[in-house]
């Protein structure tokens, strides 16, 4: 694991789990019962400030980790900075030496 992923910030990544909506659906759904915590890096991709009153801000960021999430998917949520983020990109795994091989997951703000 690289050094900065280790001196990474703490987040929790929530995993999803289907479950059955109030019409009989099974739907995927981020489960706060089963939780990873995490040491990651964040890395702001874009941002959108609010430029008329009603709008709202849009953070992006990626997080890096060296952690294999499985059950991680775009239903999933991550808990970092005091805020609630939504996963927008698939985890994608990232080959290289021992060193430099990690996960990465685009993240977007909660409204």
């Amino acid at each position: 694991m690289s050094m900065q992923r280790r001196r990474g910030q703490a987040a929790r990544v929530w995993r999803t789990k289907v479950v059955t909506d109030n019409r009989g659906n099974k739907i995927k759904a981020a489960d706060p019962d089963s939780v990873f915590e995490v040491r990651a890096v964040f890395i702001p991709q874009r941002s959108a400030r609010a430029e008329v009153p009603g709008q709202q801000q849009i953070n992006v960021v990626r997080m890096l980790v060296s952690a294999d999430l499985d059950d991680v998917d775009l239903w999933s949520r991550v808990e970092w900075n005091g805020k609630l983020w939504d996963v927008v990109t698939p985890p994608a795994h990232h080959h290289g030496s021992r060193h430099t091989r990690h996960w990465s997951i685009d993240l977007r703000e909660r409204p």
